[in-house]
């Protein structure tokens, strides 16, 4: 089969799914709004296609002069940018594809699914809204963006069954795929008798940097190291992860704190082999792939009870989930789980199994069959 995915960026989370098409014998055009520092093509070389003249201009506008010092306003142009039509037109009818997946209900997506739709390419929109979720608005924005968009849904995010939740028709869950790295039998534990724990985020406010390391701080009579990984490339990252460097100086946890910035893909499999927990304390996460590829290391994980892929961290057997945001329930949770250091090693075992049964290509593969089925 032939696929398209239309997307802002390459992202690492999609990583193992273009792995799996290429080598299952399909064929991948991925066609990306711009690129990211910090990009695998071992499988897929996207085509950075870019933004048209006239919303570059608008984006500059937006960006550099009217939201200069509002570190989010570079997102703006993952639902509100537009691209080259004629460009985009001519590489997707070139490649005439069998099924394309459109990554969010964006202007990009719209002006996507018009081509496909007039060409009778079958489409299925990608994104990360909750698979039980609240019914849909219906003001005329919102019945006018679910006309431009497709009608079949995938998320991998299951989301909680609640009052006034439901899993709509066209809906699915179709989960991330990671692939099994080193199974718990396979890789060494608690280097220099020494608990090592690795967190990997952008440095950005709400990833929560400043909670986990105040959190740390109050349990170094446990022989523990943390590693902080994340990206630092614009001023607004950069003067963040100064603020996250400051504070491990100021509160002298230099001995048992790293902080590294924009470490190449290449090397994060060193990182996860070096560590025993994975931690990730961020909010407004709407779906981490990152607790997944620790699982795939046989990793235990500590994750908010907000995040949204919470569902791939089962509470108690393959890590622990804490309140979003509370500090003290980040901490109690560090702490239950450095009491005890078999109870990680099997943790980390059930994370590795639950990724080698639940989250393959073949479940991601098979769902997307008979959604095109239906």
């Amino acid at each position: 089969m032939k696929f398209l995915y239309v997307a802002p960026r390459y992202h690492t989370n999609q990583m193992d799914i273009m792995k799996g098409l290429v080598e299952h014998g399909h064929e991948v055009c991925f066609i990306s709004h711009y690129a990211a520092i910090i990009e695998d093509y071992s499988y897929v070389t996207p085509v950075v296609l870019g933004y048209s003249r006239l919303y570059q201009f608008l984006d500059y506008l937006y960006v550099h002069v009217i939201h200069r010092k509002n570190p989010e306003a570079i997102v703006f142009k993952i639902q509100h940018g537009f691209p080259p039509m004629r460009r985009l037109k001519k590489i997707i009818c070139q490649f005439a594809p069998d099924v394309v997946i459109l990554r969010e209900r964006s202007v990009y997506s719209m002006a996507a699914y018009l081509v496909c739709r007039k060409k009778g390419y079958p489409c299925i929109l990608y994104n990360q809204n909750p698979l039980w979720s609240e019914p849909e608005k219906t003001d005329l924005a919102h019945r006018l963006v679910a006309r431009m968009t497709p009608k079949l849904r995938m998320t991998p995010v299951m989301g909680r069954k609640k009052t006034g939740a439901s899993i709509k028709e066209n809906d699915y869950f179709v989960p991330f795929v990671i692939e099994p790295q080193r199974a718990p039998g396979e890789r060494e534990y608690f280097a220099d008798d020494t608990v090592h724990i690795l967190c990997i985020g952008k440095y950005e406010i709400r990833k929560h940097h400043l909670l986990l390391l105040a959190a740390v701080r109050q349990l170094t009579q446990s022989r523990l190291h943390l590693t902080l990984i994340g990206e630092a490339t614009n001023h607004f990252q950069k003067e963040y992860c100064e603020q996250v460097r400051r504070y491990v100086k100021e509160h002298h946890m230099e001995e048992f704190v790293t902080v590294k910035t924009n470490v190449p893909r290449s090397e994060m499999a060193g990182a996860y082999l070096a560590a025993d927990l994975y931690v990730i304390p961020s909010t407004r996460e709407m779906a981490s792939v990152s607790q997944l590829e620790a699982m795939s290391y046989s990793l235990p994980v500590i994750c908010s009870d907000a995040n949204g892929t919470a569902c791939y961290v089962e509470d108690g057997v393959t890590g622990y989930q804490f309140k979003d945001c509370d500090q003290n329930d980040l901490q109690e949770k560090l702490a239950m789980m450095l009491s005890d250091r078999e109870q990680m090693k099997v943790m980390g075992a059930a994370g590795y199994q639950a990724l080698v049964e639940k989250y393959n290509f073949d479940r991601y593969f098979e769902t997307i069959q008979t959604m095109l089925e239906n």
